[in-house]
This record gives structure tokens, C-alpha cells and sequence, in this order.
């Protein structure tokens, strides 16, 4: 089988001299020819920090200082920026850059605010959904004043029909696909009155473009 051409980019690690030799080798095989085109190292640039004004509610704070997190980036602290001024936001961003902080924050802020405020996440995959719960739960159970708040669930093909019933009726984060909100919400506004009404805040993550459906 003929291996595609692929393009290496990765951050410099003292390590990289093993990678290196692996690469080289890889791409020295017959069966592999053409498969590495390009090889760069791109150095390190150190983090930058901005100053969210006003600042975060205080349980908000604390849930993230639970988990180590002092302070924000300047793209989550321009992100949330932006929401709270009520701005369409487009966060692009390399891996693990805390993208998911830029949607989480400002929705939690919110439900504190207005206890009826809801949001509705829609991801590609059902394991997307699955990882962002647990990520916005653990983020809530650090602090016992996110957790009594936060009422979210994951709503899918699989979620059992007395869970879709709660999650109706008491859910003030609904975490499903673009398949089920046009299959199984969007038919059945009505039953969603009460979270549709309250509706603040649309998170797609992420953005992708299907064809051929």
C-alpha cells in the first residue's frame, strides 16, 4: 500500500533526537518512500498571560485554582471577552491550549448569574460529548457551589428514555450532536420550551464541514 506524504510539525523537546532517528529511519525504508516531505523544529515561545476584568465569579476562581490553574491565556481571556459582550467567538488554537475553558467559564458565570440560563454544546462525536462532560464536571466538583449548579448531561442516541426525561425538564447544559438536535430536539420543541427559552449560549466544537450527507 502506497504511504501518503505527510507533513511533521512538532514543538521542540529535549527528546527530540529520538524522534528524529525514528523518523529517519522510518522514512528510509523502501515501502515508505516520500512518506516524510518535510521536517521542522519549531521553538518554544513562552506562555502569555492576560487579565480577565471583571474578574470570574469567585467559585468559578476557585474551581480553577482546584486544578492548578492560576491564571488565564490571552485567547481565553479575549474569548470570554467577547461572549460576555455578547459576540458570535471563533477560538482557534493549537492542541491542549485550554480551548475548552474559552466556553465552560462563561457558561458556568452565567448559570450563576441567572440560575435559568442554559447552554446546548454540539460535538461531531459522541465521544467528544462523553470527554466534555467529564471535563466540565470536574471542573464544577472542585468547588461545592459550581457542583450544586450545574445540572448537565449528555443527550444522544444512546441516553436512556427516563434520562432524556430529566434532562428536559431539569438540565441547564444539554451536551448532543448536530444529528440529535435535528432528529430528536428540534421536532420536539415544544417539550423543550423551558430549555430552548432560557437558551444563552451555543457552543459548536468544533467546527466541521460534512459532505456527501
Amino acid at each position: 500500500m502506497q504511504a501518503h506524504p505527510t507533513r511533521f510539525l512538532h514543538e521542540h523537546d529535549p527528546d527530540d533526537s529520538d524522534l528524529a532517528r525514528w523518523l529517519a529511519e522510518y522514512a528510509s525504508r523502501p515501502e515508505n518512500r516520500e512518506a516524510v516531505t518535510h521536517w521542522e523544529t519549531l521553538p518554544a515561545r513562552p506562555a502569555r498571560h492576560g487579565e480577565l476584568l471583571p474578574a470570574l465569579p469567585e467559585a468559578v476562581q476557585g474551581a480553577l485554582e482546584a486544578q492548578g490553574i492560576a491564571r488565564l491565556y490571552t485567547h481565553q481571556v479575549r474569548a470570554i471577552e467577547a461572549l460576555r459582550a455578547g459576540q458570535d467567538t471563533v477560538v482557534v488554537t493549537g492542541t491542549a491550549s485550554g480551548k475548552s475553558l474559552c466556553f465552560h467559564l462563561p457558561v458556568l458565570e452565567r448559570i450563576l448569574e441567572e440560575p435559568d440560563a442554559t447552554a446546548l454544546y454540539l460535538f461531531p462525536t459522541k465521544a467528544l460529548a462523553q470527554d466534555q462532560l467529564k471535563s466540565v464536571t470536574r471542573l464544577t466538583d472542585a468547588h461545592l457551589a459550581l457542583a450544586h449548579v450545574l445540572q448537565a448531561g449528555v443527550y444522544d442516541g444512546d441516553t436512556a428514555a427516563s434520562t432524556r426525561r430529566r434532562l428536559r425538564e431539569e438540565a441547564n447544559v444539554i451536551l448532543t450532536n448536530p444529528d440529535m438536535l435535528h432528529a430528536g430536539i428540534l421536532p420536539q420543541h415544544a417539550r423543550w420550551a423551558r430549555f430552548l427559552r432560557s437558551l444563552r449560549y451555543v457552543v459548536i466544537d468544533e467546527m466541521h464541514a460534512y459532505r456527501g450527507i
